[in-house]
This record gives structure tokens, sequence and C-alpha cells, in this order.
């Protein structure tokens, strides 16, 4: 198992999207504007977050 965590906060809807970027919002736990989230860091935690890159935000761990 990884410590490492990633932090993800959704900056624009969901609104008007594909069904999968909806679906990949919901599986990262978000669906709201400004909801933050904290994840285990893994190629699929990463490979979802660029799915829905043009959605969300990265935000530093500080």
């Amino acid at each position: 198992m990884t410590d490492k965590k990633v932090t993800v906060r959704q900056v624009r809807s969901g609104l008007g999207r594909k069904k999968d970027q909806i679906a990949t919002l919901q599986g990262l736990g978000l669906g709201k504007l400004n909801r933050t989230k904290t994840l285990e860091d893994t190629p699929s935690v990463r490979g979802m977050i660029d799915k829905v890159k043009h959605l969300v935000e990265v935000v530093d761990p500080a």
C-alpha cells in the first residue's frame, strides 16, 4: 500500500458533460463545485484525474 495522498477539488460543473465524465467525478467522490477529496495516489486515481482534468484541480497538501 502507498501512503502518498492526492487532494482533488472540483472547479467546474459536470452539467452538460458526457456520462462517463460525470461517472468519473462521482468515482472520485466529487459532484458539486468546490468539493474537495483526499485520495490515495495510485495510477488508477491519476487516470481518473487525467480524464476530467478540465473539471478538477490537484491541490498541494500544504
